[in-house]
């Protein structure tokens, strides 16, 4: 089999590098390690900038996006008791975030995928890299005890964090940058109105929690846990109960609970592989990439990065000009690390450390008055929440 561009990985990121790369008429092939529906069954983050909305309006997925999405002009910070809302809206001269989950993307990009009878391979197991080194990559793969071969132009590793496209980079090639956080998120999925309209973010001295919602009667709430804790742990009743205790008295009194549909614990990591081009292999979302979910950052970064390597292999095709990819990894890691940051201080700014003391709560108080309280910061948050721009 040949292609232009081999895609490994099916979630958003590869999927809507493939959308992307149609409109320009350039054919890929899509491999995928899991079946449809276990990816489908992925349960992740659910607020898109106002750029990714854009990509997606583009490659035209994003009919069912603005019949169902919700739009959020702002989002609240409680802290001391007391809610405190940001117009993001008003302090970044218009723009909003979209609520819609990620899930709800990736099917909308699947089901776009097959309209067009574009070739997508799923369970495709033992998929293997060889010779991006060169100009003739080829990517292999074993579906059904067959072993496959694709000959390619260009590889995008698009497979996430444990996938086999940075794996297949020697060591020595990249720098990495870690920094795992001493705590886990707790999340649970519920049949349930949202507790309030917008987002709320709570710093509290039992750890910080998180009030989001996929819809207008489903509701995905988190609270800080161990990095060692388990679900099993944690009955819905008990959930309730710690959530409830973190909320200011309000949203406390007015929480609609109810019995869960999904429960897990996240880890929190921040990391970044450096570069994101080897050869003909292009790096892509979580597979160079990783930040804490506290930004709402990760779906985006995809998103971002997927939209330059897309430019770069239209203008290498259109206009035999390597300039594009050849300045990929500098152009995505220049945003990459602006949203590291930004996840890095709201996680900073909002959760209970190990070392947190007095001191430590006082000084995070302080700087949750200055964001509320001052023009100037309200501006700075709001548009690296919405998206810095492309």
């Amino acid at each position: 089999m040949r292609t232009q561009v081999a895609i490994v990985g099916a979630g958003p990121a590869g999927l809507l590098l493939g959308q992307l790369l149609h409109a320009h008429g350039i054919d890929t092939v899509i491999l995928e390690r899991k079946d449809r529906d276990y990816v489908l069954a992925r349960i992740r983050a659910g607020v898109l900038e106002q750029g990714t909305v854009g990509l997606l309006e583009q490659v035209g997925v994003a009919e069912r996006l603005h019949r169902e999405c919700l739009v959020h002009d702002g989002v609240e910070m409680a802290f001391g008791g007391a809610r405190h809302r940001i117009d993001m809206k008003q302090a970044t001269g218009g723009k909003s975030v979209t609520v819609y989950g990620q899930t709800e993307v990736t099917r909308d990009l699947m089901d776009a995928r097959d309209r067009l009878g574009l070739k997508t391979v799923f369970e495709a197991d033992d998929v293997s890299l060889h010779d991006f080194d060169g100009t003739s990559p080829k990517v292999r793969y074993v579906k059904d005890g067959t072993t496959h071969e694709i000959a390619c132009d260009f590889i995008a590793g698009c497979d996430g964090f444990h996938g086999v496209s940075r794996q297949s980079v020697q060591p020595a090639a990249l720098e990495i940058f870690e920094r795992t956080y001493p705590f886990g998120w707790l999340g649970i999925l519920s049949e349930t109105p949202p507790v309030s309209p917008e987002l709320i973010y709570v710093n509290h001295p039992r750890g910080f929690a998180l009030c989001s919602m996929r819809s207008l009667t489903r509701s995905r709430y988190y609270v800080q846990c161990k990095l060692d804790d388990h679900v099993d742990n944690w009955s819905d009743g008990k959930f309730w109960d710690e959530l409830k205790r973190r909320l200011d008295p309000e949203a406390a009194d007015t929480i609609v609970t109810g019995p869960s549909i999904e429960k897990s614990i996240a880890p929190l990591r921040s990391f970044v592989a450096e570069p994101m081009r080897f050869g003909r292999l292009f790096l892509a979302g979580d597979a160079a990439h990783i930040v804490p979910p506290t930004g709402a950052k990760g779906l985006n970064l995809a998103a971002s990065d997927v939209h330059y390597l897309s430019g770069a292999l239209a203008e290498f095709y259109a206009e035999k000009s390597a300039a594009g990819l050849d300045d990929y990894s500098r152009r995505a890691l220049a945003r990459v690390w602006k949203a590291e940051r930004f996840s890095w201080w709201m996680t900073s700014m909002l959760h209970r450390f190990p070392d947190t003391d007095a001191f430590s709560a006082r000084i995070q108080l302080a700087e949750l008055n200055y964001l509320v309280g001052s023009q100037a910061a309200t501006a700075a948050m709001s548009e690296n929440y919405v998206g810095l721009p492309y």
